[in-house]
């Protein structure tokens, strides 16, 4: 009696062949989606933080701004330990858990976005890989599928390293790692640049439209009503042109016309950068096309600036103030605060540079710190430094002026 016990719970447990691959598949798909979603994010964890604004906003929790970019370190590393464990089989059962749960969460964040288009883009791949809501709630759709799946037949994942001592050191690992990358970047800018001011690019060829290429069609529809009938339709801005519609006086236009996207057009990358002096003059084009070496010291936000932030730009400030002495470069601020903020900054530290100022949006995507630095010549971006990563006098000398 006691046998049949034993084996009836022992086929309980198995599943069949079929089954068994389909949970491999599932394992090895959702694993390695989440490491991918997880490190493209890692990858630049302070434009992730800016996306996850977006939903504080939302759902009005604007009290964890000043916590973005630490929690979106906390999203990424959970999503790689979560993929990475579920390939290795390690806490089969914790990881379906955890797995189900940030699933379920993240498709009701995006399906949430697509329905009552709040959010533009779900940051679900960072800026490697934009997605419109619905792409990233299909997306999640399958997911969810796939995960249930996993979770149902969580107990027969088995871990690929048998040797506990050594499964545990490899999973201490997988967890600094995870967070470690996005730490990492947090403080010395991302790996890989997907913004338009990365390295290499040409800011003023990235500000207009190229030849041969064309923006948005949009269509404008038009609510008309004849004023001697009554009678009410709609058309289309083209169909009122082509009709001559617009020559029979008996019809007017009521209100204001509606616009709807016809075919998505070419999106210039750099469509908002106007930097401009104390007195409103737009000064872009003399700054980023200065033909010798410009630092822009960028911080969007002075008053975020805490007392480490202000030593690290206070070293910027006198590395370039001695550069100053023997080259001919010109040493910017470029902010998007107020005049008595940017005022107040230069009193504290007695900066060398000149103030001028843009939109937040633009400089929170030229370089992911704060303060950070651009280093630009005939428009083209030469290098970028986070606060923590800004070169000595001698190497800066080395590397770039004595060359």
């Amino acid at each position: 009696m006691q046998n049949n016990l034993s084996s009836q719970s022992n086929n309980s447990k198995s599943i069949s062949n079929s089954s068994l691959a389909i949970l491999w598949f599932c394992r090895v798909f959702v694993g390695l989606l989440f490491i991918f979603s997880g490190l493209i994010k890692a990858n630049d964890p302070i434009g992730f933080g800016l996306k996850l604004e977006e939903y504080f906003l939302v759902f009005k929790t604007t009290f964890l701004d000043p916590y973005s970019a630490w929690i979106a370190i906390f999203l990424c590393g959970l999503e790689i330990i979560l993929g990475a464990l579920l390939l290795l089989g390690n806490k089969a059962k914790s990881v379906a858990w955890g797995l189900l749960l940030l699933i379920v969460f993240f498709t009701f964040l995006t399906f949430y976005s697509a329905f009552f288009e709040v959010v533009s883009s779900c940051g679900c791949f960072g800026d490697a890989i934009p997605l419109t809501p619905w792409q990233s709630f299909i997306k999640d759709l399958v997911l969810l599928a796939l995960i249930i799946y996993i979770f149902r037949y969580r107990k027969n994942i088995t871990p690929i390293i048998k040797n506990e001592f050594t499964r545990g050191l490899v999973g201490f690992f997988v967890f600094v790692f995870s967070f470690g990358i996005g730490i990492y970047t947090y403080n010395y800018l991302p790996f890989i640049d997907f913004l338009p001011y990365k390295v290499g690019n040409n800011i003023p060829e990235l500000m207009v439209m190229p030849e041969g290429k064309h923006g948005d069609v949009y269509e404008h529809v038009y609510n008309l009503e004849n004023k001697e009938t009554g009678e009410k339709k709609t058309m289309s801005d083209k169909q009122y042109m082509d009709e001559k519609v617009w020559e029979d006086e008996s019809w007017e236009i009521i209100g204001e016309p509606t616009s709807k996207l016809v075919k998505k057009g070419y999106e210039i990358p750099i469509p908002d950068l106007l930097i401009s002096d104390s007195e409103g003059f737009d000064m872009t084009d003399e700054i980023i096309n200065n033909p010798y070496y410009s630092f822009l010291v960028v911080t969007h936000d002075i008053t975020q600036l805490d007392a480490l932030d202000l030593r690290a730009l206070n070293k910027i400030n006198l590395v370039l103030k001695e550069l100053s002495i023997d080259y001919n470069i010109r040493t910017i601020l470029l902010t998007a605060s107020s005049m008595n903020e940017a005022y107040h900054l230069n009193e504290e530290l007695d900066l060398i540079l000149e103030t001028f100022y843009a939109d937040g949006v633009p400089l929170k995507s030229m370089v992911r710190s704060n303060p950070g630095v651009l280093l630009l010549q005939n428009g083209n971006v030469v290098n970028k430094w986070s606060k923590q990563s800004f070169p000595s006098k001698e190497e800066l000398e080395r590397n770039y002026l004595n060359r």
